[in-house]
């Protein structure tokens, strides 16, 4: 850090999708005492995506009429007019989001890992210590994502096997036969990817979320990905084989056995594990209630038991309302700034566009997935 102990009214952890958002948020409302911290660079964890990867949520440039770009996380910006894609690869959305922040000239330093954040008696800040040295601020939002903690020991053996957030692209993978386990979006991912190869897939799912017609796309699968898992399959490329819980991977000659508890199947190929990624709040678990199995959040998406630490990002959850896509999340960066700003006694009348475009989303009750037709 520039100087000694510096101290912050927010410090924002995480400088991807979420922590750049709510940058600009703070930005607009005129809170100019605040950096964001990276432990990597600017849309790190989309620019490590698979080559092949690509955003599920469709971009579309609608702001003029009132709909803002779906993978947008500022007013007036829209990543399909920037690079005129609908499904953007990470390596663009990344560069998105390196644009917004030179645009709002957001404080953010890089290369920057948090070690501890400790919350002050009496409600008096946190106290943030880094690889570069200690600061303070009266406020943090967590904002560090999950793509950098995959879920890599969900069963025996699974040290065996190769995790989709490892690969850097599918075209680096040997052989012509695989076994993916996991059957939801990065799964599908993985299958329909390699099946463009021309390779052959057997995707084993514990349920059979390519049959889930759930409207949420936090639960099924996205119209995106169904098409091209369907378009794989019809090529007789993908084998589908749903509830199937996985229990153990086995090295065994001439390549690996995947097994469940009354089948088995060869792989000539290490398995692909698509199970998911683990909430970055585990880093700072002991500050959040876990009872109901997800961090205990007010309405303001602040902790329950640590005053002062806020959420922003795919970890904010509200009971069965879960914000784990951007279009999501995004519509409660206001939500947070707006409480932050009241307590800093700060006026918030600019705050009134992010009402008008659907950006500050303060009344769960109205969120329902429900859809007749």
């Amino acid at each position: 850090m520039n100087t000694k102990n510096p101290q912050f009214d927010v410090v924002i952890v995480g400088a991807g999708a979420a922590g750049i958002g709510c940058g600009v948020v703070l930005k607009d409302l005129g809170i100019e005492n605040f950096v964001i911290l990276e432990r990597h660079q600017v849309g790190a964890s989309f620019s490590r995506w698979p080559e092949e990867m690509r955003f599920i949520t469709p971009s579309f440039p609608s702001h003029g009429f009132g709909l803002l770009d779906l993978n947008s996380v500022a007013l007036k910006t829209s990543p399909a007019l920037t690079f005129g894609q609908e499904h953007l690869s990470g390596k663009e959305y990344a560069l998105y989001l390196e644009t917004i922040t030179e645009y709002f000239q957001l404080p953010i330093k890089t290369e920057t890992d948090v070690e501890t954040i400790t919350a002050l008696r009496q409600c008096k800040g946190f106290v943030i210590q880094t690889n570069r040295g200690e600061l303070r601020s009266q406020f943090v939002i967590w904002a560090a994502g999950e793509f950098q903690y995959p879920r890599l020991n969900p069963f025996l053996g699974a040290n065996l096997c190769i995790h989709n957030s490892q690969v850097r692209s599918w075209s680096d993978l040997e052989g012509d036969e695989f076994v993916v386990i996991g059957g939801y979006e990065s799964g599908v991912d993985a299958a329909s990817n390699l099946a463009a190869l021309g390779k052959k897939v057997k995707l084993l799912d514990r349920n059979s979320s390519w049959a889930n017609l759930d409207p949420d796309p936090s639960i099924s699968l996205s119209p995106y990905s169904l098409k091209r898992l369907e378009i794989a399959y019809s090529l007789g490329r993908v084998e589908l084989i749903g509830e199937k819980q996985i229990e153990e991977v086995k090295a065994v000659k001439n390549g690996y056995v995947v097994e469940s508890e009354y089948e088995k199947w060869f792989s000539s190929t290490p398995p692909i594990l698509c199970t998911g990624f683990d909430s970055s709040l585990k880093q700072i678990a002991p500050m959040f209630d876990w009872s109901n199995g997800y961090a205990a959040l007010t309405q303001e998406d602040e902790s329950t038991l640590t005053p002062g630490l806020f959420v922003v990002g795919p970890s904010v959850r509200h009971g069965e309302l879960i914000f784990c896509f951007i279009y999501k999340f995004r519509q409660r960066f206001a939500v947070v700034v707006n409480a932050i700003a009241q307590r800093l006694d700060i006026d918030t009348t600019p705050l009134q566009v992010y009402r008008r475009e659907g950006l500050f989303l303060d009344d769960l009750s109205c969120c329902d997935n429900d859809c007749v037709c």
